[in-house]
């Protein structure tokens, strides 16, 4: 998740591959600065330096007004479904590659992240999937109720799930694809593009049980390169299960819950190439509670050590911006005009810190029971 694209940046599939950017050391974060962008590298720069910092260039508002012009359940419990976004004047949207996701900014001011599951071809319609998730604080349930002729304003794609193909400067010659539930979404269409190009590929798919799988029906159509597994019929699945076969000449790329997502992480082998896509924060290590104070208003707000300053602040600011929860988008950005911050990001330079910035999505007070003033 991260990272901002541009109208005309990015150029629709063609029938080529992606850029190629496998590397053997780190590739997450080479793909993280592949998907990073003018539009949101000027928005966070000029609120990081102030709009001297770039005096010739003018602030950059990502957003877009599109209309939701279809609607579909694509899993048979009724808890998923697709929605297809259009422009409001028919124009073209913004180009894709395969792992993309926008922000839906939703009516009641909450923003939400959808991976986009289409096709990058269909160069008028972006389609999402979205699950009801029952105490979801509001963003699934009112997500999952837009309606057909309603708009929405979303953002431009971004890309930190980017699929390079094997033989892009890669030792990987194929692709195991690991999908748990939802998380279906941004590799649907990687599973599409390599049965395109020829690339040899296979998916193992969990999730509760099979009326919960979103695009059941289509996955199967690719026969025995999909391996469906279900906790009721076959409990929840083992590392084996889900690398069965991988070694160093396979890409595993692996979206789904975050126990399912670190179980992979601790199994898979040194020399393969792992890619992951995040739908929650990263957890919290080694936190101390601490409390934040709002300027504006003197409000304190309590954050538990297991907890991020950014899911403290959403619980009585819902509205405020955020994206990736990991550090790197800029999103979250806060001014600090009081205490110590224990910076866990790798995005902010030094001048930036000693300038009193901090993303609230991962960084937290130095101190247990430290309070961080927050110009709020």
């Amino acid at each position: 998740m991260l990272r901002q694209r541009a109208r005309g940046l990015l150029t629709p599939y063609t029938g080529e591959p992606p850029p190629g950017l496998y590397r053997s050391n780190r590739p997450d974060l080479l793909i993280r600065v592949a998907g990073m962008a003018v539009p949101h590298f000027i928005s966070v720069v000029s609120r990081l330096g102030g709009d001297a910092a770039l005096p010739d260039l003018p602030r950059v508002v990502n957003r877009m007004t599109v209309t939701v012009a279809g609607r579909r359940l694509v899993a048979t419990d009724a808890d998923v479904v697709e929605l297809t976004l259009t422009s409001t004047d028919g124009a073209k949207l913004p180009g894709w590659h395969a792992g993309a996701h926008i922000d839906v900014h939703l009516p009641s001011g909450q923003t939400r992240q959808y991976s986009l599951c289409g096709d990058p071809s269909r160069e008028h319609e972006y389609r999402i999937a979205v699950r009801l998730i029952p105490g979801g604080g509001g963003g699934s349930a009112e997500a999952h109720g837009l309606a057909v002729g309603q708009t929405v304003e979303i953002s431009a794609p971004r890309n930190a799930f980017m699929m390079p193909l094997p033989g892009s400067a890669s030792r990987a010659d194929r692709i195991r694809f690991i999908a748990g539930g939802i998380g279906i979404t941004p590799i649907l269409p990687m599973a599409r593009l390599a049965e395109r190009l020829g690339v040899p590929w296979s998916l193992r798919y969990t999730g509760r049980h099979r009326a919960s799988l979103p695009f059941l029906d289509e996955l199967l159509a690719f026969g025995d390169k999909v391996t469906v597994r279900t906790d009721d019929e076959h409990g929840l699945p083992s590392a084996a299960e889900l690398l069965d076969g991988v070694d160093e000449t396979t890409a595993v790329y692996v979206c789904g819950p975050p126990a399912m997502i670190e179980m992979v992480r601790r199994h898979v082998g040194p020399d393969v190439e792992l890619h992951v896509e995040r739908f929650s924060p990263l957890p919290v290590v080694d936190g101390m509670p601490f409390e934040l104070e709002l300027a504006q208003t003197g409000e304190i707000v309590e954050v538990a050590g297991d907890q991020s300053a950014l899911a403290a602040l959403r619980a009585v600011r819902p509205n405020i911006g955020y994206s990736c929860q990991q550090g790197f988008c800029g999103t979250c950005i806060q001014q600090v005009l009081g205490g110590d911050v224990e910076h866990r990001d790798n995005t902010l330079t030094d001048d930036q810190r000693e300038l009193g910035r901090m993303l609230v999505c991962v960084s937290r007070a130095k101190s247990a029971g430290g309070r961080l003033v927050l110009d709020l």
